[in-house]
Formats: structure tokens, sequence, C-alpha cells
């Protein structure tokens, strides 16, 4: 229930606090007064659309804080403590503030929280029925949903709501599936003549350095061998002995000498190592000679290979023949999960047909208890409907195909006639006194299966008067037995009934509500009967409409 509400700055409302009791509370005050005022703050904390314009002239901001006394309810609890929200034992504290820039901020326990947040809290908490509601009855999902709270079809609707979940992924798996391999198919014979081109290229890494030194040393292999050949006949005399027999000649001698003279054998070793060395260098020399191969065919041939490795790289624009080994193992990997993808289709095509499958049982069982439903919900309309004298009236809730959705496949309407007349849709057939008590018997109603512990009726008797207005008065009183109602009413009737009764009024251009009772009520309900100039005969029937409320 609500307990307490704060605005500070909000339009015309410079500062205002009040409390409020559980069960009927009525508000009422002149035309003007700011009653849509004071719903439109409520209606702001409770996350409506916030503008600047809301700002009053007192400062830059204006700020709505409503208390709620949520008690025991599980369903809250456990979605405010999946959102780390506190739940302090069901003492919830809602602010809205509203800045100059038009933006707004929201809080919940003084935790921040984004507006889709505070609206899905709030929708627990309070249900606002406002004079235009009664284009409610223009939307199927309004009712749909008294139907299935009519019903009990919670537990249905979630599974439905499941397995049209699992029915659109799967159906959007399978899609994504086809329009791949549609793809893939699209692109495969291009792809298997671009995979096989490189294939037969039997690329390796690091070859083309390879082939550019090789191509280096055939393009120049008579001067390299001249060169090498020049170089091994430096390293012999002009008889042909080589240098490495000269030299070993001289270790001989040095090694003779050190007998008389010991640093020679150092000198001796020295040269030998040397000695040695230029041996090595020579062999090595005579064999790079030998190796150098001068043929022209060769060459010819490494040109090919590297003229083939440079179209192919221009072709797939890259750089290198690494670049090549990955395009041709990516084409590779598209032509095998062509294969693969088209395997999996049917798989994923038997799963597509058992979700929906799934799904329309669920929803033909959601169907077969909608259609159970519509007569005794009919008649509940009904029995609340005569009550609040229209006794002739007639109403039908029908159940009709609609396109599948979460909510299963079907569309509720409802029906409706004053009189003898042919039903027809409840928003074109009905009156707006009748509508108004259409609203009221299915406000009730929803109250009564949703439990929900706070209603407002911004003057739902629109359109009523007499006795009919006496009944509805009943009717809201009623539901006050069992959770916090509050009416705002302009008809004596109704405001008689309840036991809370509340003033809105304006002095010096600014709004504000207090409770009144007593005298004060008599007054304001005899304003209510007379207009301004009040009457004694409006007195004494404001005395009697109060003491049988």
């Amino acid at each position: 229930m609500l307990s307490r509400l704060q605005v500070r700055n909000y339009v015309l409302i410079d500062s205002l606090e009040t409390s409020f009791p559980e069960g009927l509370i009525i508000i009422t005050g002149q035309t003007g007064a700011g009653k849509s005022i004071l719903m439109g703050a409520l209606s702001l904390c409770l996350g409506a659309k916030a503008d600047a314009s809301m700002i009053g002239p007192d400062g830059d901001s204006c700020v709505v804080e409503a208390v709620f006394e949520a008690g025991d309810d599980d369903a809250l609890k456990e979605k405010l403590q999946a959102d780390d929200l506190p739940w302090q034992d069901g003492h919830l504290v809602i602010r809205r503030v509203v800045h100059s820039s038009g933006r707004s901020r929201s809080f919940l326990n003084d935790e921040p929280v984004t507006l889709a947040r505070l609206q899905e809290v709030s929708s627990h908490l309070v249900d606002v029925h406002a004079q235009h509601q009664t284009l409610l009855l223009q939307d199927p999902s309004f009712r749909m949903k008294l139907l299935d709270h009519f019903a009990g079809n919670k537990a249905l609707l979630e599974e439905c709501g499941q397995a049209w979940a699992d029915w659109q992924k799967a159906r959007k798996e399978l899609a994504d599936a086809e329009s791949r391999l549609r793809s893939l198919e699209a692109d495969r014979d291009y792809n298997q003549a671009r995979y096989e081109r490189l294939e037969a290229a039997s690329l390796k890494e690091g070859e083309l350095a390879d082939l550019e030194q090789r191509q280096q040393q055939l393009a120049h292999a008579e001067e390299i061998k001249e060169v090498l050949e020049g170089a091994r006949g430096l390293m012999e005399t002009e008889d042909g002995t080589p240098l490495p027999a000269l030299l070993k000649d001289v270790v001989r001698k040095l090694e003779k000498g050190s007998r008389f003279i010991p640093q020679l054998q150092q000198l001796a070793e020295r040269l030998e190592s040397s000695r040695l060395e230029i041996e090595d260098i020579s062999a090595e020399v005579e064999s790079a000679s030998e190796k150098i191969e001068v043929s022209p065919a060769a060459l010819q041939q490494v040109e090919d290979r590297m003229s083939l490795i440079y179209d192919l790289m221009k072709r797939y624009g890259v750089n290198s023949e690494q670049e090549l080994i990955s395009v041709r193992d990516s084409l590779a990997e598209a032509l095998a999960g062509s294969s693969a993808l088209a395997e999996d289709m049917e798989a994923l095509r038997k799963r597509e047909s058992a979700c929906a499958d799934a799904y329309r049982r669920s929803a033909s069982s959601l169907h077969d208890e909608r259609e159970k439903a519509c007569a005794p919900f009919s008649a509940s309309v009904l029995e609340s409907l005569r009550f609040l004298e229209l006794e002739n009236c007639r109403f039908i809730t029908r159940v009709s195909a609609s396109t599948p959705s979460a909510t299963g496949t079907d569309t509720v309407e409802f029906l409706f006639s004053a009189g003898s007349n042919e039903p027809v849709d409840v928003a074109k057939g009905a009156s707006g006194g009748e509508l108004s008590r259409i609203m009221l018997s299915l406000k009730a109603m929803l109250a009564k299966y949703t439990s929900m512990p706070t209603m407002v009726f911004d003057e739902i008797d629109t359109g009523v008067s007499g006795s009919a207005a006496d009944r509805m008065g009943s009717m809201i009183c009623s539901m006050g037995k069992d959770m916090q109602v509050f009416a705002i009413t302009h008809l004596p009737q109704v405001a008689a009934k309840g036991k809370a009764h509340y003033l809105v009024s304006r002095e010096d251009g600014r709004t504000g509500i207090s409770r009144i009772s007593g005298e004060e009520r008599v007054m304001e309900i005899s304003r209510m009967l007379s207009g301004s100039r009040i009457t004694e005969a409006a007195i004494e029937n404001a005395r009697v409409l109060i003491s049988e409320g």
C-alpha cells in the first residue's frame, strides 16, 4: 500500500507531504483545484515520462517520493533481490528527481535504478485507472491479460512463452544456417577452382627466398665460377705447388730451429694453425666451384617457379607465400565447412520442427483453457454490470485465432450490448457511462486475481449518476476491504463511501491536500451535491449519504 507521498516543486505544488491509511481513500476537490496535478506527481514517481515543464518556480528541479509497504510480496522480493536491490522487509521508498534539462533520476530505497526497472517494480505496487483508460478495452493484450488472470493461466503462459522463445531461436539458427549454406554453395565452384590452383602449386613456407637466392646463383654462374677458380689459383705457386704445402715446409723449419730458439716453437704452432685453416678454405672454395651449375635450363625452371608464385600472390592480393598458404587453408576450411553445414542442416530442421510442435501443443492447451474460461468470465462481468444497473445488457467473451506470439495463437474480443441489439465490440457498442461501469467491473476482477496492493481510480465514475453511481461507490468500497483503493471522484454518492477523505484545494495559486472529517467532510459533500451555494437540504442529504456509506 501507498503509505506516504511527498512532493516538492512539482508544477503548482510547492511542498506537499501526506500519509494514507489502508482501505478506501476518497479524494475530491473543485474543478481546477489540482487533482490532476496530484495524479501527475504520483504517475511521475511510478515511472511516467518526465520533462522540464513539470518543475515549479521554486528551484531548478522537482522531487516526488512515495513510500510503499509491500508486506510479504514474495514475487516482488525475489525480483528486487535478483537485481541486488535492498528489500528492507517490504518497506520501499521510490524517489524521482527531474532536473531543468528534462532528464530525471530514479531511486529505490536510495539505490539508483533505471526507469525501466522503476516501472517494472511500480507495476507490482499500483494500478492507476485514469479517465482515458477505457481505451484499454481496445487493447488486445489488456483483454488477454484479464481472461488469463481469471483462468489462472500463469503456468501455461510461462510454458507457452518459453516454447515460443525456443522456437524462434531454432528458426533463427536454421535460417542463418540456410543463408550461410546458400552463400557457400553459390561460391563453391569458384572456391573449389581457387583452392585447386593453390593446392597444385605445392607451396612451401620460405620457398620464395630460396628461389630468389638460387636464381641469383644461376644467373651469374659463369662469373661466380671464374671468381672461385681465380681465388683457388692464387693459393698455388707458379709451378702449381699448393700454398698449404709450402707452409708445411716452413713449419718444419721453424720447429727445427726451435731447438736453439724456443720462441720459434710458438711461431711454428701459429703457422700450422693458419696452414690448416688455409687448407680447409682452399678445399671449400674448390668444392663451391665444382657445385656451381652453369645451366640455362635450370635457370629457366627456377624463374618459371618464381613467376608462378608471384602471379599467385598478385591474383590473391597477398605479399608472401605464407599468406598464399593461409588463403589455401581458408578455402579448404570453407569447402569442408560447406559439407559439414549441409550435414548439420538436417539436425537443425528436426530441432526447428520439434520446437514448433512443442509451441503448437502449448498454445493449443492455452487456447483450450481460455475457451473454458470465456463463459464464466462473461458471467462474472455480467453479475457486476447488473449490480451497476445494466440489467438488460449482454457481455460476451470470445476467443479467436490470431498471429502466433509468445502468448499463444489467440486474440480475445469483448462484445457488449446494452439491450436487445446484437452484441458488438465493447469499445463501439457502449456509451461513456457504460464504459465506465464495464471498466470498473473488469478492474475489480483484475484486482481480485492479481492481488494488486493499491489501485487508483481517477474519475472512473464519469458519465454515471444517481443510483448507478451509488452502486459504483459500493463496489469500490467493497474492493477497499481487501486492498488500498484511491477514488478520485466528482460524485457525492461515491465520495460518501470512504472512511478516509482527502480534499485537494488551491490557495494563492498553489495546490495542497488535507484529510478532512466531521463537519468539513459534510460540507465538502454538500458542495458536491449543490454546487457553490450550499443549502440546508444539501447538508442534510450529505449527512444521510455519509451515514449510509
